[in-house]
């Protein structure tokens, strides 16, 4: 059932094939192997929808991803998903009618190394297309890099438009031009909904740039929005806001500070596991807050620290509840169905499809129809085509890039919560699995 991949990528009209690009010490991945939930046409099919088998030398594209050190939990994620993304698009016919293959370099969580890994990518590797990796530094030194060789950089999660200057970066998740508004404005709207919605908020931020700024906003702006700001313009009392560097280990003096304060709402602007780190030593000294929101975790970790994560909060783009993957339609329940059967086999915590891979998937769209339309590996050719005409994405629908706006299209995340043990859909009430609970203890 890949009808909708092949309306996309499959109608492609072949073009000389380029020179030689790639090489290098990489190792590709995900070049030619068939999709691991497909469906064969229909007997009665048309010879001509089936695709044709892609030819000639390999449309080569470069990336870097967290696959090990604090961001790896996440970074598995987009591996992947770009992995069963490649395999499916060579299923269909490759891209402008070639093979497609990725190269995937570990950078280890580490920015410094981003940097230097793209340039080896495009300098000395030669790939034709690259495509972003994960959090938000890391996709400025990308950016940065993107830039100066005038490539188009698709990127699945840097949510600090401000700093996205660059014409030809092309957002898969987008929070909006004021991040720092819109995301504390969402939450706050869904709490409002409960019975007894929280009056005393405490914040607490990793300084990492992206969850610093979603929490804070502008350092040295304190009239900018801001969680505290956007709280207390609805008449909340903000009771802290506690910022921790990424780099820290020992959560229990930030656990205590929270428990004095006494807070009903914590807005954790967290990445990764911090929000694990946090419930464990609130746990140690036997507190924990009515109600708790965690910017961008790692999903699978915070579901297993068990009952003491019920009832926590995120953001999404979309959620693998039964109610919304029908919605959705077959070949979402497709690619749905493809994602658990790999992350199962691979051991990962948490296997349901979520927003970490929908944005994942929404990069790789972007890139390949941005190419599609071009008809073209020319990169200029490439974010103009983008800028002209948006990509149509299976998850998010049609995304409209605009210059002027960074790029970041008009928001439209959901509200998620940890219900007995499972991440669903809460808010807004039209496109939720279930209602949003209010405090269990």
């Amino acid at each position: 059932m890949k009808t909708g991949f092949r309306r996309r990528y499959g109608a492609i009209a072949l073009i000389a094939v380029l020179a030689a690009c790639g090489g290098g010490t990489t190792e590709p991945t995900g070049t030619t192997a068939p999709p691991a939930a497909s469906e064969p046409p229909a007997a009665s099919a048309p010879a001509s929808d089936a695709p044709a088998s892609p030819s000639g030398e390999a449309i080569t594209i470069g990336s870097t991803l967290s696959l090990t050190g604090a961001f790896g939990a996440t970074g598995v994620i987009h591996r992947i998903v770009g992995e069963m993304f490649v395999e499916r698009l060579n299923a269909d016919g490759g891209l402008l009618g070639r093979p497609v293959e990725w190269t995937v370099l570990d950078d280890e969580s580490d920015q410094a190394r981003v940097a230097s890994l793209y340039e080896r990518l495009i300098s000395q590797d030669e790939v034709d297309l690259i495509m972003g990796p994960y959090a938000t530094p890391n996709i400025l030194s990308a950016m940065a890099v993107a830039e100066r060789y005038g490539y188009v950089l698709p990127q699945h999660t840097a949510v600090i438009a401000p700093l996205m200057t660059y014409d030809c970066q092309f957002p898969a998740w987008s929070i909006g031009e004021e991040p720092n508004r819109y995301v504390p404005e969402l939450v706050l709207d869904a709490l409002a909904t409960l019975p007894n919605p929280p009056q005393r908020v405490a914040v607490v931020a990793n300084q990492n740039g992206s969850t610093d700024f979603v929490a804070n906003g502008l350092p040295d702006d304190p009239n900018d929005a801001s969680v505290s700001n956007v709280a207390t313009e609805r008449g909340l009392e903000v009771v802290a806001n506690i910022q921790y560097p990424p780099t820290t280990t020992d959560w229990g003096p930030i656990a205590a500070q929270i428990r004095d304060a006494d807070p009903d709402f914590v807005f954790n602007g967290a990445i990764g596991i911090d929000t694990v780190n946090l419930i464990q030593a609130m746990e140690q000294l036997e507190y924990r807050p009515p109600l708790l929101f965690s910017l961008f975790p790692a999903p699978g970790p915070l579901l297993g620290v068990g009952e003491a994560a019920e009832g926590v909060m995120s953001v999404s783009l979309f959620e693998a509840n039964p109610p919304l993957v029908e919605a959705a339609g077959p070949e979402v329940a497709e690619i749905v169905a493809d994602y658990e059967a790999r992350v199962t086999a691979e051991g990962l915590p948490y296997t349901a499809w979520e927003t970490q891979a929908t944005a994942s998937w929404n990069a790789w769209e972007t890139l390949v129809q941005g190419v599609t339309a071009a008809n073209s590996l020319e990169h200029d050719a490439i974010c103009e085509a983008l800028q002209s005409n948006g990509a149509e994405t299976t998850f998010s629908g049609p995304l409209a890039f605009d210059a002027e706006a960074n790029n970041f299209w008009p928001p439209n995340q959901l509200i998620k919560q940890i219900q007995d043990g499972e991440w669903v859909a809460v808010w807004p009430a039209d496109r939720a699995a279930s209602e949003l609970r209010g405090p269990a203890n």
